[in-house]
Parts: structure tokens; C-alpha cells; sequence
């Protein structure tokens, strides 16, 4: 990997025993938070600095960390042996240019990774869509079958009451993110694409430049290791993989198929031509294929049928995916972090397949002005499925926006919908509005997005 775009990739293994203490610099974004309790599970002092107040932060305090809400120079000191930031933190930033000028160890979260990626057999879960569902899945799954794994993932898991575990075993199961192609710092053993599509369309050209840097990705490989891949997927199917490859989906050739998908009393079942029949709570289509995956991997690692049915059935979700939070009145709250057509189309099918007989409000926020913008005309057909649709504006993604980018607006989105009832809103306050005007009963309000609308659904189901 050559300096420049990618930074330094850095030639070094993770001593514990040389770090006291660790400063994070976005502590309360969900990669960082998890290195957090990376090193307070190790008996480390942590400090960070975040912009504001979250679950997320409200956690990390309890467990430990020492945070600050004031991101400035003066909070960075000698004492401190590692620093690591958020990737969206500028170059220029006070608490990053201080801890290069006390020559502080300095790494971004990518790079962090990369390195604790060398220190394990490591699974890398990756992916366009259901990253952190198959990641905590997997995770999961290892956990009960005794394989005692650490894991990295991009929500909180219920079971753990945060974004990490801390195994005892050589076996990291990580989240592999795709944006600006970070993916690349890991060394992986184990690779899993759930599907690739058109994301992030900042930093890549299109899609076949997607593609080829997730090419670049599985080329990383060792001979040993092995590529796990969506055969449903036209695009995942392109990238090639000169060792072991096993595939999932429902194509009659997958090396892990699936069929007879039924939906009974809030369960999905359907057959597996390994395992029989499985069942999962966790609903939507895109869930099965997500299980799937999880099922390819855990077979190859060796686990039996029997903790891999376990596993499945008691997976019950992870925060902001699926995520029952409450009601409003006779309502039911859901909060999901869909942000992509493709997340969009497969929640409202996932809503409409649990709740047949109730009417669906899909309350919007998209995420990233480049991402509004370059997949406008997509966003405009995913909600075919909702009886009502409200788009909030935009939220604005803190160190990755672009000037020429921010023209767009959520009333563009809205002028493209073909929908019978669909509703602009500046802020949440009229989003509060509109619902309080459509006045629904006995709905589901799906709350959907990848910013701080979660703030707003948990708000209405305290009301």
C-alpha cells in the first residue's frame, strides 16, 4: 500500500504492555467507542474528546472513560502513549496537530485496526449492506460455541451492552468498512461480502471502482484463507478469489442455499440444505442472507448444527436495526439506521412481511449530502412500500461534506418521489407536526437513517 491516499501502513504489532494510557479523539463515534473498551477491558486509562453527549458517551463513562465535550489542545498532555482519531477528523485539527508536536504515537482508527488485525486469525465482514447484523451474528454464534472471540462491530449488541467483546481466543471477528476503501488496512484470514453496490460515490469513481478495491481487498487473502460471497449478488460474484470460495444465497448452485422462507408469529423460518431448517427472529430477507453468511462461516470454523441453530434463534437484533424502541399512542416505534436504497426497499419489505395488517409511516433522514445527491433517482423509488413517507432534511456528515455537494436537498428528493403522500420537513420539529396532523393508529412509524434521527424516535416513545 503506497503513502498518499491511504497513509502509512505501518509495519508494527500492538504492545500492550508499552501503552498506559490512550487518547481517542471521537470517542463517541461507534469504530472508536469500540477501541475504548479495547483498552479499559485491558486495564487501561482512557481519555477522549467528542462534540457532544450519547449513548454511546453515557456508556463509555460508566465503564471508565474519561471524556471531554471540548475537543482542544489543551487536552492532550505527554503523559499519553497512543493517540487515535476518527478518520473524519481534519488534518488541522487542534488535539491531532498537539499530539504530533509531543510526538505522541498517532494512528488513525483504520490504521489501529489494521494493526490489531495482526494480532488475531482474523474474520473481516464486509459488505455495502448488513455489515454489523452478520458481524454481530457471527460474533455471537462464535461466543456460545465456546470459540471465545474478540469482536468489533458497528452497533451495540444487546448481550454485551456495547460495540465490543474482548475474547481470550487468537480469533477477531471485525467490521470491514468500505468507506475511502479503509478496508484495505486489515489482514484478514477470512473474508465475507454480504453485497456489493453504488455507495460513497465521494471517494469512488463508480461502481466498477468499487468493485475493483474490493477486488484489491480479497487479493489480500493468504493462499489459506477464504472468500465467503453472496451468489445472488452479480456484483459480489465478480470478485474472484484463487483459494477456498464458498458461497450463499438462494441459487440452486450456492454452496449454502436456502428456501421455503415462511414468516409465523414474529419468526422467519426457512430450509438450509446443510442445516435443515432454521428459524430467526430477526426479520427481512436481507437477514436471511445476512444468517446465511454467518452459517458458511461458523461450518468452516466447525461449529455443529446444533449451535448454530442456538445461535440464530436467540440472535435478537442489534441497537438501531430493527430496533422496537416504544410506542406513540396506539403505534409502534421502530428506529433503523438504513441509509441506502437498497437497506430502504428491504426494511419496508421486512415491515410489511411482520406487520401485514398495519399501515406503514416511514419517517426519512438521509444521510450525506454526495450520497443524497449521486443516488437521488434510487432514493426516489424506495418507498414504494410506506403508505406515508416523511423526508427530513439532510443530515450533514461532520468532516465529510462537500461544498459542491450541499446544493442538494431533501425537497429534491421529495420532488422525485412518484408517491401519493409524501411530506417535506425542515427539521424534527415539523416532523413532529406532520405525524401530530396525520394523526395514525395502531401504525408502525419506521424512523429511519444513519444520522441523529434515533434521537427523534426515542423522544416520541417517551411522550
Amino acid at each position: 500500500m503506497s503513502k498518499g491516499v491511504w497513509g502509512i501502513r505501518l509495519k508494527m504489532r500492538l504492545n500492550l504492555e508499552k501503552i498506559n494510557k490512550v487518547y481517542l479523539s471521537g470517542i463517541g463515534g461507534i469504530g472508536l467507542s469500540a477501541v475504548a473498551y479495547y483498552f479499559l477491558n485491558h486495564g487501561k486509562k482512557v481519555l477522549g474528546s467528542d462534540l457532544s453527549k450519547s449513548e454511546i458517551t453515557r456508556r463509555l463513562i460508566e465503564a471508565g472513560a474519561d471524556i471531554s465535550f471540548k475537543q482542544k489542545e489543551s487536552n492532550i498532555n505527554s503523559d499519553i502513549n497512543l493517540f487515535i482519531y476518527s478518520s473524519a477528523l481534519p488534518q488541522d485539527h487542534p488535539e491531532l496537530l498537539k499530539a504530533k508536536e509531543l510526538k505522541i504515537s498517532t494512528l488513525s482508527y483504520f490504521q489501529f485496526l489494521g494493526i490489531l488485525s495482526k494480532n488475531y486469525r482474523t474474520i473481516a465482514v464486509s459488505g455495502t449492506n448488513g455489515k454489523t447484523t452478520t458481524t454481530a451474528m457471527l460474533g455471537l454464534m462464535l461466543e456460545k460455541a465456546g470459540l471465545d472471540p474478540t469482536v468489533i462491530v458497528g452497533s451495540l449488541v444487546p448481550q454485551w451492552g456495547k460495540n465490543f467483546r474482548l475474547g481470550q481466543s487468537d480469533i477477531l471477528v471485525v467490521e470491514a468498512c468500505e468507506w475511502q476503501a479503509h478496508m484495505l488496512e486489515l489482514d484478514p484470514n477470512i473474508i465475507v461480502i454480504t453485497n456489493i453496490a453504488e455507495d460513497h460515490l465521494d471517494f469512488y469513481k463508480d461502481l466498477t471502482d468499487i468493485k475493483k478495491h474490493f477486488q484489491k481487498f480479497v487479493n489480500k487473502l493468504p493462499k489459506n484463507g477464504l472468500l465467503v460471497k453472496n451468489i445472488d449478488d452479480k456484483n459480489s460474484q465478480e470478485i474472484k478469489y484463487l483459494g477456498k470460495t464458498v458461497t450463499f444465497g438462494k441459487d440452486d448452485k450456492a454452496d449454502y442455499q436456502f428456501s421455503d422462507v415462511t414468516v409465523v408469529s414474529g419468526q422467519q423460518k426457512f430450509m438450509s440444505n446443510k442445516f435443515d431448517q432454521v428459524e430467526i427472529t430477526a426479520p427481512g430477507l436481507y437477514n436471511i442472507y445476512n444468517a446465511m453468511a454467518t452459517i458458511s462461516v461458523a461450518d468452516y470454523l466447525g461449529l455443529n448444527k446444533h449451535q448454530i441453530w442456538n445461535a440464530l434463534r436467540e440472535f435478537i437484533g442489534t441497537w438501531r436495526r430493527f430496533e422496537i424502541i416504544g410506542q406513540l399512542k396506539s403505534n409502534i416505534i421502530i428506529s433503523d439506521y438504513a441509509h441506502h436504497p437498497d437497506s430502504i426497499q428491504g426494511l419496508l419489505r421486512a415491515a410489511k412481511d411482520f406487520y401485514p395488517n398495519k399501515k406503514i409511516i416511514a419517517v426519512f433522514q438521509p444521510h450525506h449530502h454526495n450520497r443524497t445527491k449521486t443516488l437521488l433517482d434510487d432514493f426516489a423509488k424506495s418507498f414504494y412500500l410506506a403508505d406515508q413517507v416523511i423526508i427530513s432534511e439532510i443530515y450533514q456528515v461532520s468532516g465529510r461534506e462537500n461544498k459542491k455537494h450541499e446544493a442538494v436537498s431533501s425537497e429534491d428528493l421529495i420532488a422525485k418521489m412518484n408517491h401519493a403522500k409524501k411530506y417535506y420537513a425542515r427539521d424534527f420539529k415539523e416532523v413532529k407536526s406532520i405525524i401530530k396532523k396525520i394523526n395514525p393508529t395502531n401504525s408502525l412509524i419506521l424512523f429511519i437513517g444513519a444520522g441523529d434521527i434515533d434521537d427523534l424516535a426515542r423522544e416520541l416513545a417517551s411522550s
